[in-house]
């Protein structure tokens, strides 16, 4: 089985991961922050040197401005609704993922207005045109740091400088580029970032987070237990308590430490080089293939892990198919969660196939993913 589907899901994670998780489940399976016995300090630990690796990773001073969460929605809705108010605005992209649009669409019924600016033919958004989008109200600006959809790297870095310069907290969504491309939250200005374990981080299911910079204050959007201030029937505003309610998952941020401490152990930049040459020879291989469209930039180097394609007319999901059921290949199809990057790149009624290759993909593999192309192109 070959998988080039980990912008889904990275697959396989690291040994260290899977051991990780084990161990924390098997010795260490207290509940951190909840009780002052010896297990229970030992998980607390465990989140704390989490905490304070993916600090060290993304360039963050204080790992309490780190809050662990779900996934990248759970986070992306933390800092949505916590942060905008009726009456205010929100510049955003035509590239951006239902975890963004549908949080920003049910603030229009308290009076959140929202300003989509659109990308161009490879899914790509223009600094100026965001610039351009800024109102006078306009509480934050939020970007995709590279597209679910054609894998496009968009301009954070120039938008981060535009929102930092107009003294607007910037939000960045990070679900496809933490882990794939280096991260400086103060090097790049940005003020809140949402991050998946699971994905580039080579964590568990079940893991993310949510960077806030100091000085912003988000609203919180569920209040509970937080093992502190017990005395209190408010909600706690310590940091990183405050958004932290509820029992952690403490197994898989053990695994995500575990899927850091191997990127580190090989280099960021060693595993963004290998997914340009890999992705290159995607775009490469496919282009060569007769009534095959490759979406997005056709520079590998403005890929983070994901090549959108279609076969000619043929539905997305019925290339997907075959490449399952026939040549044991699993890639993505369909609309992927992101129906404005498909409006905007004109696939809306077909979707786009979407192979997303990992650290661990061979040239091997896409050769023989290439070749099942072909046969299913002939077809």
């Amino acid at each position: 089985m070959i998988y080039l589907d980990n912008a889904a899901t990275s697959w396989p994670k690291p040994e260290g991961v899977a051991m990780a998780v084990y161990d924390c489940i098997l010795n260490k399976g207290a509940n951190p922050g909840r009780s002052g016995h010896k297990m229970a300090l030992e998980a607390g630990r465990i989140v704390l040197e989490c905490r304070e690796t993916l600090a060290e990773f993304f360039g963050i001073d204080d790992p309490m401005r780190i809050i662990f969460a779900l996934n990248t929605t759970d986070a992306l809705n933390m800092a949505i609704k916590g942060l905008l108010r009726p009456g205010q605005h929100a510049v955003t992209s035509s590239m951006e993922h239902n975890s963004v649009a549908r949080p920003l669409k049910k603030l229009e019924s308290i009076g959140v207005e929202t300003t989509y600016v659109s990308a161009d033919g490879i899914g790509l958004i223009l600094p100026d045109d965001i610039e351009k989008a800024i109102k006078p109200n306009t509480a934050v600006i939020i970007l995709t740091l590279a597209s679910n959809v054609t894998g496009t790297i968009e301009p954070y870095r120039e938008i981060g400088r535009i929102a930092r310069r107009h003294g607007i907290p910037f939000l960045l969504d990070a679900a496809q580029g933490a882990g794939h491309i280096p991260i400086n939250v103060n090097e790049d200005d940005i003020d809140i970032m949402a991050f998946p374990g699971h994905k580039g981080l080579l964590g568990p299911q079940g893991t993310g987070g949510l960077y806030i910079r100091e000085g912003i204050d988000l609203d919180t959007i569920k209040e509970g237990g937080t093992g502190s201030h017990s005395d209190l029937v408010t909600q706690p505003d310590i940091m990183p308590d405050r958004y932290e309610s509820g029992t952690l998952n403490t197994p898989g941020i053990a695994g995500l430490k575990a899927g850091i401490d191997y990127i580190n152990s090989i280099g960021i930049e060693a595993i963004r080089k290998h997914e340009i040459e890999i992705c290159g020879r995607i775009i490469d291989g496919l282009k060569e293939i007769d009534g095959v469209k490759v979406y997005g930039p056709q520079n590998a180097e403005m890929h983070a892990g994901v090549v959108a394609f279609n076969v000619g007319n043929m539905d997305s999901t019925e290339v997907s198919y075959i490449l399952d059921s026939e040549f044991e290949i699993e890639v993505r199809a369909g609309l992927h969660c992101s129906g404005l990057a498909h409006m905007t790149i004109g696939t809306f009624g077909q979707g786009v196939v979407r192979v997303s290759p990992g650290p661990f993909t061979t040239e091997q593999e896409i050769g023989k993913f290439l070749e099942a192309v072909r046969q299913i192109a002939r077809l």
